[in-house]
């Protein structure tokens, strides 16, 4: 049976950097100063640095920019409707920044048959997955799946669904498509935890190309790990003021946890080189260094993205991913592993080639 191989990896994020002004912006709308301080201290120690929005910050307003500040104006947050408005304008300028970033060949083009979309923080149709095959000049007949909803492990899913295409139709190519605007559910609200929730989010998009060419990394097994007696810890759904999350600060204890009982079955599949740990936060991260007992350096890349992008939802594996893939030696064996509701972690195996 063919190998199927993530040949490689584009990705983009919007223009705006807004997390310093999101900073302030969530210190005023928290009325408690004592809840200010608290906030401060955890921003601080979020190993953050940047973060990207869809939103613009005001300073040089397009034909075509949301003002940030406008679209969260105190006491009159948008409704459901207005945040998917946007999200329809705004979704397919990021994505066919990424897509021009993949460099696709003729050839390559020509090559892929199926189309996989990943998003969970908007939704339209005709949608994202017409907008990629028009922008690309795919074939009509091209087979188009949208995962949705599957929060930040989606990647990982739309991953195992390539692979098995490209194992059963080795002369077709998957382009797999990663996108979210994590930034455009933003709530008011004077709840410390969901505003510290809110910290960590930005928008991002990856795009993949998957083939049965040994080129770039070959993806060699899956296995979804549930923890059990977690599963209201991370939920996600739509309510008429944007999206709700509940993100419970008893995660990363538990997936630390899990982590711990489950290190002998990381173990048992083989050394791993390179770990790609979807970076939900400082904090998950560092369950997941502890749990497994990995050296002080085995999630760099997973940080390194933290600081530079936040957590992106589906599209920030694939950010790690291909921090990894650049520097990647022949034969160094990886395990990609992101987290989402259920509370469940979704692995991947792959070496490089």
């Amino acid at each position: 049976m063919a190998s199927a191989y993530i040949n490689r990896i584009a990705t983009a994020v919007p223009e705006h950097d807004v997390h310093a002004a999101f900073v302030t912006f969530a210190e005023q709308m928290l009325e408690d100063k004592r809840m200010r301080s608290i906030f401060l201290r955890m921003a601080a120690k979020a190993e953050i640095e940047h973060r990207y929005s869809s939103l613009s910050l005001g300073e040089t307003l397009g034909p075509d920019d949301v003002n940030v500040h406008e679209l969260y104006s105190r006491g009159s947050f948008p409704a459901t409707a207005r945040r998917m408005q946007i999200f329809e304008k705004a979704a397919p300028v990021l994505a066919r920044r990424a897509l021009d970033r993949l460099a696709l060949t003729t050839e390559e083009r020509a090559r892929i048959k199926h189309v996989i979309v990943t998003c969970c923080t908007g939704f339209y149709a005709p949608g994202l997955d017409f907008e990629i095959v028009d922008h690309l000049g795919l074939s009509t007949e091209v087979e188009r799946t949208m995962v949705g909803f599957m929060g930040c492990y989606a990647a990982i899913n739309a991953l195992k669904l390539a692979r098995h295409i490209v194992r059963s139709e080795p002369s077709e190519s998957v382009l797999v498509v990663n996108l979210e605007l994590c930034t455009l559910h933003l709530q008011e609200t004077q709840d410390l935890g969901e505003v510290l929730s809110f910290l960590v989010f930005g928008d991002g998009c990856a795009a993949s190309l998957i083939t049965s060419d040994a080129v770039g990394v070959e993806i060699d097994s899956f296995r979804a790990l549930q923890i059990p007696e977690t599963r209201g810890l991370i939920t996600w759904r739509v309510g008429d003021i944007g999206f709700d999350m509940l993100l419970s600060g008893q995660v990363p204890g538990a997936i630390g946890k899990a982590m711990r009982d489950h290190a002998v079955d990381f173990s048992s599949a083989g050394a791993v080189d390179l770990w790609a740990v979807h970076p939900g936060g400082r904090t998950i991260l560092d369950a997941v260094e502890n749990g497994l007992e990995l050296g002080p350096d085995a999630l760099k890349a997973s940080r390194t993205v933290l600081s530079r992008y936040g957590n992106m939802s589906s599209a920030t594996v694939m950010f790690v991913l291909q921090e990894l893939m650049r520097e990647a030696r022949a034969g160094q064996s990886g395990c990609a592993v992101s987290f989402g509701p259920g509370l469940t972690a979704e692995t991947m195996r792959f070496h490089a080639v």
